[in-house]
Protein backbone atom coordinates (compact mmCIF):
# COMPACT_ATOMS: atom_id res chain seq x y z
CA UNK A 1 0.00 0.00 0.00
CA UNK A 2 1.26 3.46 -0.90
CA UNK A 3 2.02 5.64 2.14
CA UNK A 4 -0.40 8.23 0.83
CA UNK A 5 -3.22 5.67 1.04
CA UNK A 6 -2.55 4.68 4.66
CA UNK A 7 -4.77 7.40 6.12
CA UNK A 8 -4.07 9.54 9.19
CA UNK A 9 -1.37 8.29 11.55
CA UNK A 10 -0.53 9.07 15.17
CA UNK A 11 2.10 11.72 15.81
CA UNK A 12 3.98 12.76 18.95
CA UNK A 13 2.00 15.17 21.12
CA UNK A 14 3.66 18.54 21.61
CA UNK A 15 2.15 21.51 23.50
CA UNK A 16 0.30 23.79 21.09
CA UNK A 17 -2.18 26.67 21.15
CA UNK A 18 -5.54 26.24 19.37
CA UNK A 19 -6.39 28.78 16.71
CA UNK A 20 -10.17 28.44 16.87
CA UNK A 21 -11.11 27.71 20.48
CA UNK A 22 -13.30 30.02 22.52
CA UNK A 23 -16.84 28.70 22.14
CA UNK A 24 -19.33 27.63 24.82
CA UNK A 25 -20.77 24.12 24.54
CA UNK A 26 -23.79 22.71 26.38
CA UNK A 27 -24.59 19.00 26.56
CA UNK A 28 -27.84 18.16 28.36
CA UNK A 29 -30.68 15.62 28.27
CA UNK A 30 -32.01 12.43 29.83
CA UNK A 31 -29.87 10.11 27.71
CA UNK A 32 -26.53 8.48 28.37
CA UNK A 33 -23.56 10.07 26.62
CA UNK A 34 -23.16 13.66 27.79
CA UNK A 35 -19.99 13.11 29.80
CA UNK A 36 -18.85 10.49 27.31
CA UNK A 37 -19.09 12.98 24.45
CA UNK A 38 -17.27 15.67 26.42
CA UNK A 39 -14.46 13.28 27.37
CA UNK A 40 -14.10 12.10 23.79
CA UNK A 41 -13.81 15.67 22.56
CA UNK A 42 -11.35 16.49 25.34
CA UNK A 43 -9.20 13.54 24.30
CA UNK A 44 -9.20 14.82 20.73
CA UNK A 45 -8.05 18.25 21.95
CA UNK A 46 -5.27 16.72 24.05
CA UNK A 47 -4.13 14.79 20.98
CA UNK A 48 -3.43 18.11 19.29
CA UNK A 49 -1.32 19.29 22.22
CA UNK A 50 -3.97 21.50 23.84
CA UNK A 51 -4.28 21.76 27.63
CA UNK A 52 -7.56 20.37 29.00
CA UNK A 53 -8.96 20.24 32.53
CA UNK A 54 -12.01 18.27 33.71
CA UNK A 55 -13.83 19.46 36.83
CA UNK A 56 -16.60 17.11 37.92
CA UNK A 57 -19.57 18.27 39.96
CA UNK A 58 -21.92 15.80 41.71
CA UNK A 59 -20.07 12.59 40.78
CA UNK A 60 -18.73 11.62 44.17
CA UNK A 61 -19.53 7.94 43.76
CA UNK A 62 -22.17 5.54 45.04
CA UNK A 63 -22.24 2.08 46.50
CA UNK A 64 -22.52 0.58 42.99
CA UNK A 65 -19.67 2.57 41.44
CA UNK A 66 -16.01 2.10 42.32
CA UNK A 67 -13.96 5.04 43.58
CA UNK A 68 -11.47 4.80 40.71
CA UNK A 69 -13.09 5.29 37.32
CA UNK A 70 -11.70 4.33 33.97
CA UNK A 71 -11.55 7.91 32.74
CA UNK A 72 -9.30 8.93 35.63
CA UNK A 73 -6.78 6.22 34.80
CA UNK A 74 -6.84 7.21 31.14
CA UNK A 75 -6.53 10.93 31.90
CA UNK A 76 -3.52 10.28 34.13
CA UNK A 77 -1.80 8.61 31.19
CA UNK A 78 -2.40 11.48 28.76
CA UNK A 79 -0.12 14.52 28.64
CA UNK A 80 -1.98 17.79 28.97
CA UNK A 81 -5.13 16.31 30.53
CA UNK A 82 -6.01 16.69 34.24
CA UNK A 83 -9.07 16.27 36.41
CA UNK A 84 -10.61 17.14 39.76
CA UNK A 85 -13.66 15.60 41.42
CA UNK A 86 -15.64 17.88 43.71
CA UNK A 87 -18.63 15.59 44.17
CA UNK A 88 -20.15 14.29 47.39
CA UNK A 89 -21.05 10.63 47.86
CA UNK A 90 -24.47 9.70 46.50
CA UNK A 91 -26.92 11.95 44.64
CA UNK A 92 -28.69 15.07 45.85
CA UNK A 93 -32.36 14.58 46.66
CA UNK A 94 -32.19 10.79 46.80
CA UNK A 95 -32.68 8.73 49.96
CA UNK A 96 -29.19 7.26 49.72
CA UNK A 97 -27.77 8.38 53.05
CA UNK A 98 -25.90 11.35 51.59
CA UNK A 99 -26.10 14.85 53.04
CA UNK A 100 -27.92 17.34 50.79
CA UNK A 101 -26.25 20.29 52.51
CA UNK A 102 -22.87 18.74 51.76
CA UNK A 103 -23.89 18.32 48.11
CA UNK A 104 -24.63 22.05 48.00
CA UNK A 105 -21.37 22.96 49.70
CA UNK A 106 -19.35 20.80 47.33
CA UNK A 107 -21.14 22.21 44.28
CA UNK A 108 -20.47 25.79 45.38
CA UNK A 109 -16.85 24.88 46.03
CA UNK A 110 -16.55 23.43 42.54
CA UNK A 111 -17.98 26.62 41.06
CA UNK A 112 -15.40 28.64 42.99
CA UNK A 113 -12.69 26.36 41.64
CA UNK A 114 -13.99 26.84 38.09
CA UNK A 115 -13.73 30.60 38.57
CA UNK A 116 -10.11 30.18 39.66
CA UNK A 117 -9.24 28.24 36.52
CA UNK A 118 -11.08 30.72 34.28
CA UNK A 119 -9.36 33.69 35.95
CA UNK A 120 -5.95 32.01 35.69
CA UNK A 121 -6.51 31.37 32.00
CA UNK A 122 -7.49 34.99 31.44
CA UNK A 123 -4.29 36.17 33.13
CA UNK A 124 -1.95 33.74 31.34
CA UNK A 125 0.35 34.90 28.53
CA UNK A 126 -1.48 34.66 25.21
CA UNK A 127 1.54 34.05 23.01
CA UNK A 128 2.72 30.64 24.23
CA UNK A 129 1.19 27.17 24.68
CA UNK A 130 0.30 25.91 28.12
CA UNK A 131 2.78 23.27 29.29
CA UNK A 132 1.32 19.75 29.33
CA UNK A 133 2.50 19.14 32.89
CA UNK A 134 1.48 22.55 34.23
CA UNK A 135 -1.29 22.90 36.83
CA UNK A 136 -4.76 24.01 35.80
CA UNK A 137 -4.01 27.17 37.78
CA UNK A 138 -1.55 28.10 35.05
CA UNK A 139 -4.38 28.19 32.51
CA UNK A 140 -6.03 25.78 30.10
CA UNK A 141 -7.37 25.72 26.55
CA UNK A 142 -10.50 23.69 27.32
CA UNK A 143 -12.38 23.49 30.62
CA UNK A 144 -15.01 20.76 30.99
CA UNK A 145 -17.48 21.35 33.84
CA UNK A 146 -19.14 17.96 34.08
CA UNK A 147 -22.60 17.85 35.71
CA UNK A 148 -22.53 21.59 36.41
CA UNK A 149 -25.96 21.87 34.77
CA UNK A 150 -27.32 19.14 37.05
CA UNK A 151 -26.13 21.17 40.04
CA UNK A 152 -27.82 24.28 38.64
CA UNK A 153 -31.05 22.39 37.86
CA UNK A 154 -31.27 21.24 41.47
CA UNK A 155 -30.62 24.69 42.92
CA UNK A 156 -27.24 23.78 44.42
CA UNK A 157 -25.66 26.64 42.49
CA UNK A 158 -27.30 29.70 40.97
CA UNK A 159 -27.76 29.60 37.16
CA UNK A 160 -26.81 33.29 37.18
CA UNK A 161 -23.39 32.28 38.50
CA UNK A 162 -22.99 29.91 35.56
CA UNK A 163 -23.78 32.79 33.21
CA UNK A 164 -21.27 34.98 35.06
CA UNK A 165 -18.63 32.33 34.51
CA UNK A 166 -19.34 32.42 30.78
CA UNK A 167 -19.08 36.20 30.77
CA UNK A 168 -15.77 36.08 32.64
CA UNK A 169 -14.04 33.54 30.44
CA UNK A 170 -11.34 34.75 28.06
CA UNK A 171 -12.09 34.65 24.34
CA UNK A 172 -9.62 31.80 23.80
CA UNK A 173 -11.09 29.37 26.35
CA UNK A 174 -13.39 26.58 25.14
CA UNK A 175 -15.94 26.03 27.92
CA UNK A 176 -17.91 22.77 27.98
CA UNK A 177 -20.92 22.41 30.29
CA UNK A 178 -22.67 19.06 30.77
CA UNK A 179 -25.45 17.47 32.77
CA UNK A 180 -29.08 17.82 33.73
CA UNK A 181 -32.36 16.53 32.37
CA UNK A 182 -34.02 19.96 32.29
CA UNK A 183 -33.70 22.18 29.24
CA UNK A 184 -31.27 24.98 30.25
CA UNK A 185 -33.26 27.87 28.83
CA UNK A 186 -31.03 30.41 30.59
CA UNK A 187 -28.04 29.24 28.55
CA UNK A 188 -29.50 29.05 25.05
CA UNK A 189 -28.63 32.63 24.11
CA UNK A 190 -25.13 32.33 25.56
CA UNK A 191 -23.96 29.01 24.11
CA UNK A 192 -22.55 28.36 20.65
CA UNK A 193 -23.33 24.64 20.65
CA UNK A 194 -26.29 23.05 22.43
CA UNK A 195 -26.81 19.29 22.14
CA UNK A 196 -29.69 17.40 23.69
CA UNK A 197 -28.88 13.77 24.43
CA UNK A 198 -32.23 11.98 24.49
CA UNK A 199 -32.92 8.54 25.89
CA UNK A 200 -34.66 6.07 23.62
CA UNK A 201 -33.75 2.99 25.64
CA UNK A 202 -31.37 2.37 28.54
CA UNK A 203 -30.30 -0.90 30.20
CA UNK A 204 -30.85 0.66 33.63
CA UNK A 205 -34.59 0.61 32.90
CA UNK A 206 -34.36 -3.17 32.54
CA UNK A 207 -32.64 -3.53 35.89
CA UNK A 208 -29.01 -3.52 34.78
CA UNK A 209 -26.67 -1.71 37.15
CA UNK A 210 -23.89 0.66 36.08
CA UNK A 211 -21.22 -1.32 34.23
CA UNK A 212 -17.48 -1.00 34.64
CA UNK A 213 -15.99 0.30 31.42
CA UNK A 214 -19.17 1.94 30.13
CA UNK A 215 -20.70 3.97 32.97
CA UNK A 216 -17.52 4.31 35.05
Amino acid sequence: MDDNDAGPTAEPIEPASPDEFGLVQVWWGDGKGKTTAALGMATRAVGHGYRVHLLQFMKGGTGTVEDVRGEYNAIAALPGFSYENAGHYGWHGFLDGSDDDEHAARAKGALDRAREVVDATAEAPADEPFPADGPADAGVDMLVLDEVLYAANRGLIDPEDVLALIEAKPDSLELVLTGGHDRPEYLLDHADLVSEVSKVKHPLDAGHSARKGTEY
